[in-house]
C-alpha cells in the first residue's frame, strides 16, 4: 500500500484498565473474545486507542474482527487493514465503523476472503 496511514494512539493493557474501569484479567479477555484486538509493540501488548469509544470497547469492531478472522486474518493482519486507509471505503475502516457504516465495513472485509 502506497498510502500511510496516519499516526494512531495505542493503549497498553494498564491504559486500558484505566480507560475501561476494569480489571487486567477482564481487558485480556475483551481481546481474548474478539471485543478488542492487540498486537505486541516492542513487547508491549497495545491495542489502537480507535477501538474504545465513550469507556467502552466500540461495539461494532467485534463482529467485524470475527469477520476478519473467518477471512483467515490474524489479529496484527486484522489490526492493519482496520487503520490502513482503504479505498473502497475512502478512509480507514476503523474510523468508518466509528462513523456508523458498520454494514459497508462488514461487506468490505467478506469480500477479502
Amino acid at each position: 500500500m502506497t498510502e500511510q496511514a496516519p499516526a494512531r494512539e495505542w493503549l497498553t493493557i494498564p491504559d486500558l484498565v484505566d480507560t475501561l474501569g476494569i480489571g487486567v484479567s477482564r481487558v485480556r479477555r475483551l481481546i481474548e473474545d474478539k471485543h478488542l484486538a492487540a498486537r505486541r509493540i516492542d513487547g508491549v501488548l497495545k491495542v489502537p486507542a480507535d477501538f474504545i469509544k465513550d469507556g467502552e470497547p466500540l461495539t461494532e469492531l467485534r463482529g467485524t474482527l470475527i469477520v476478519l478472522g473467518d477471512n483467515g486474518f490474524n489479529d496484527d493482519e486484522a489490526i492493519d487493514w482496520l487503520i490502513q486507509p482503504d479505498e473502497i471505503l475512502g478512509t480507514a475502516p476503523i474510523d468508518a465503523l466509528r462513523a456508523g457504516r458498520k454494514a459497508e465495513v462488514r461487506r468490505v472485509a467478506q469480500a477479502l476472503a
